[in-house]
């Protein structure tokens, strides 16, 4: 089982065409809580601006979520205007093959970006998708989130922060 990510990156607004067109991924499914929203549920007008520019340029977005909480998921897909899929259960497969079937794409040019290594990143080398680990947007975070951020810190320890 594969734990480390193809790349890391700070923020998803560090994600541009230019790292994409390089890596030949045409579609990205985001994670949410801690990766395009802080705990509070606030998104940044940087996240919106970025997600509007890639899709501007052809680049197809998809919300890919472990979250039970439809309403939130709901609010920020119809904010951003891309699909989603919630309570995905990440890193089973089922929810990133929904995801790719929906987004009529090969798993290798399908990227997914997320804040943690036991879910989104394992997940997504599990399915053969290109995987980006973004740095959680604050230190606040879930009780099931936070016994593995020392495990995460670890592991981001060997890792270089890619240029954008």
């Amino acid at each position: 089982m594969k734990i480390y990510p193809d790349a890391y990156l700070k923020q998803v607004e560090d994600i541009s065409i230019e790292f994409l067109n390089k890596h030949k991924i045409k579609a990205l499914l985001l994670d949410v809580d801690n990766t395009l929203v802080d705990y509070t549920k606030k998104m940044t007008d940087s996240v919106r601006k970025w997600a509007k520019d890639l899709k501007g340029q052809g680049v197809k977005l998809y919300i890919l979520s472990n979250t039970n909480d439809k309403t939130k998921i709901e609010n920020i897909s119809k904010e951003l205007g891309i699909k989603y899929h919630n309570f995905a259960m990440k890193p089973l497969k089922k929810g990133y093959k929904k995801a790719q079937k929906d987004l009529g794409e090969k798993s290798e040019n399908i990227a997914i970006v997320g804040d943690q290594i036991f879910t989104d990143i394992i997940g997504g080398n599990r399915c053969h998708m290109f995987t980006i680990l973004v740095d959680p947007i604050n230190e606040k975070d879930f009780w099931y989130t936070l016994w593995k951020r020392p495990i995460e810190k670890r592991i981001k320890s060997k890792l270089k922060i890619n240029e954008k």
